[in-house]
């Protein structure tokens, strides 16, 4: 997910029972598995998301991490009409597939192919198994494919990647490897750089998922919460950190709208909020949030018929580490982390703390600032979804 213990590189929305899905004629020699029909709306995420149960279940339709971006920013909506319009049901809703048929991958004579992209999220920190991190994508994997037909997993996603490195570096690979299923969760580290441009990273996020798209790959993607809120930051240090983490998420919602992925809602407070779910760290889930994370993606996949296997256990299998473990690993990884983050972001997060302790102290609070966001993140998503 995110900055990283190691350094991070390391979850669009649907979810009721698909109809009966109409014939679909014969697929070309080579050409990528038929995407299975759209099913209909839900009344409401949550529904989909029972599967973890304190921590995805219940709110209203429209994610949590939404709200706070798009009510305050009606010049968004307006400037990008056919696009943001649909934001709010990109949380609830897909878009009709292309083609009808059956199940991603049920034409080939091969393994279902599902790739990773991201950072340590996606890399599986925070959840360690055989001496290895595993993560929610690995536990997702092994319920994709039922009948002892196993998947061929392969996960790119390398603690401390940005945006541009999985724009560069992983998704040429990833397309090598022609992939079913396609998960893109990025964006937590750009967060934490001084050179954060939220109109880079919308383009660059928006070719690889137009690339992996145009192969046929099915697109998960995962809202996520602000490094801020997670690390216990004071306000002027944790409110700039929480603008650039609601830009990625609503950036995040309008790609998923736009290439129908399947999005799972991360930035809830329910999710943030339950210390069980988290690592020492406070910024890589544990073992039983990734569970948590992989039992979501079962149900949503399930739920399109894309997840033909059993759902992860959502009950750790791991002992949980020690309170000298914990520590042990915050004084090498993590201190690491800080120092890096301390020469690369710490100076402009000085910086941006002393222009809200300005605002605040002249009476105009966050307003001001809160519009600059709002204005960067209209004209990213006006030159991105505008094409």
């Amino acid at each position: 997910m995110t900055p990283e213990t190691a350094e991070a590189e390391s979850g669009a929305s649907t979810a009721a029972t698909a109809p009966g899905p109409l014939p679909a004629p014969p697929p070309a020699p080579g050409a990528p598995p038929a995407r299975p029909a759209a099913p209909p709306v839900p009344s409401g995420v949550p529904a989909d998301l029972s599967v973890v149960p304190a921590a995805l279940s219940g709110g209203p339709p429209v994610p949590s991490c939404v709200p706070p971006v798009l009510s305050c920013v009606p010049p968004v909506l307006s400037s990008v009409p056919a696009v943001l319009s649909a934001v709010p049901a990109a949380a609830s809703a897909v878009p009709a597939a292309r083609d009808g048929g059956g199940p991603v991958g049920a034409d080939d004579a091969g393994p279902l192919r599902f790739v990773v992209l991201g950072d340590s999220f996606s890399e599986g920190v925070g959840d360690r198994a055989d001496g290895v991190w595993r993560g929610w994508a690995a536990l997702l994997a092994e319920g994709l494919a039922a009948g002892g037909r196993g998947p061929a997993f392969l996960n790119l996603a390398v603690s401390g990647a940005l945006s541009a490195d999985v724009a560069d570096t992983q998704a040429p690979r990833a397309l090598a490897f022609r992939p079913h299923l396609a998960s893109v969760v990025v964006g937590v580290n750009d967060t934490l750089r001084r050179t954060f441009d939220i109109a880079l990273l919308a383009r660059r996020l928006d070719r690889v998922c137009a690339d992996l798209d145009a192969v046929g790959a099915v697109l998960l993607t995962a809202c996520l919460p602000d490094p801020g809120r997670m690390l216990g930051l004071p306000p002027p240090l944790a409110r700039p950190l929480a603008r650039r983490q609601r830009s990625v998420n609503a950036v995040v919602h309008a790609l998923t709208a736009r290439y129908g992925a399947v999005h799972l809602h991360l930035a809830d407070p329910a999710w943030t909020e339950d210390r069980a779910l988290w690592s020492a760290d406070r910024l890589h889930p544990g073992e039983r949030g990734h569970r948590a994370v992989a039992g979501g993606f079962h149900r949503l996949l399930a739920a399109r018929g894309l997840a033909q296997g059993a759902p992860p256990s959502p009950e750790p299998l791991q002992p949980p580490p020690t309170r000298t473990e914990a520590l042990l690993r915050l004084a090498t990884a993590g201190t690491g982390w800080v120092l890096r983050r301390s020469r690369d972001l710490l100076p402009q997060l000085l910086l941006l703390a002393g222009a809200e302790l300005r605002h605040w102290a002249d009476g105009t609070g966050t307003g001001p600032l809160d519009a600059r966001a709002d204005d960067a993140l209209a004209a990213a998503l006006a030159a991105t979804m505008g094409r």
